[in-house]
């Protein structure tokens, strides 16, 4: 079981690794730690020049509700000094979300709001994006909660074990 939860998590992530970039390489897989892996190339993240980029991603642990196709679901943090971005905090479904709507990210009673735009969502303040780490790290476990395009109200759980060793992989490699 776990062997097929890493190989999914791998393909995943590959996935994950090209819809964050639009020309890039090939993404390699530079540490699994728990529940989070950490992953580089050197491309373009969102067309926005190019450089190396890194991020920490997982999958969540448990989806509700359980009836529903959810499909690809992950959580990513992304750091490409190079094109100046630190810390971007991506939640991406299989669906397509509500528009208009918001994803709360709930650690420890903590809570952070993203915008949504199609199947992704983004902090809604940029500037929380440091927090939104510490308290990932602080945390043992994160709750999204998000809406579809078809009104159902969706809930995932992520385990933030491995979180911080998988963001000190991040940052020691793309340090800027």
């Amino acid at each position: 079981m776990m062997i097929k939860r890493t190989l999914l998590s791998a393909v995943f992530a590959v996935s994950a690794a090209a819809a964050l970039a639009q020309s890039a390489a090939r993404p390699t897989l530079l540490g699994t730690f728990n529940a989070w892996q950490t992953w580089s190339y050197t491309g373009s993240y969102n067309g926005n020049g190019q450089g190396k980029v890194c991020y920490i991603y997982a999958e969540p642990e448990e989806m509700q509700p359980s009836q529903l196709d959810h499909g690809r679901v992950s959580f990513s943090i992304a750091s490409s000094p190079a094109q100046g971005v630190q810390m971007e905090a991506n939640f991406v479904t299989g669906y397509a979300l509500r528009e208009q709507s918001s994803v709360t990210v709930d650690i420890g009673g903590r809570k952070f709001t993203m915008f949504t735009q199609g199947d992704s969502a983004w902090l809604l303040n940029r500037e929380e994006e440091t927090e939104l780490l510490a308290s990932m790290k602080a945390g043992s476990n994160m709750v999204v909660r998000a809406v579809s395009g078809r009104g159902n109200n969706t809930t995932y759980e992520y385990s933030l074990s491995g979180v911080t060793a998988a963001a000190d992989k991040m940052s020691a490699e793309c340090a800027g």
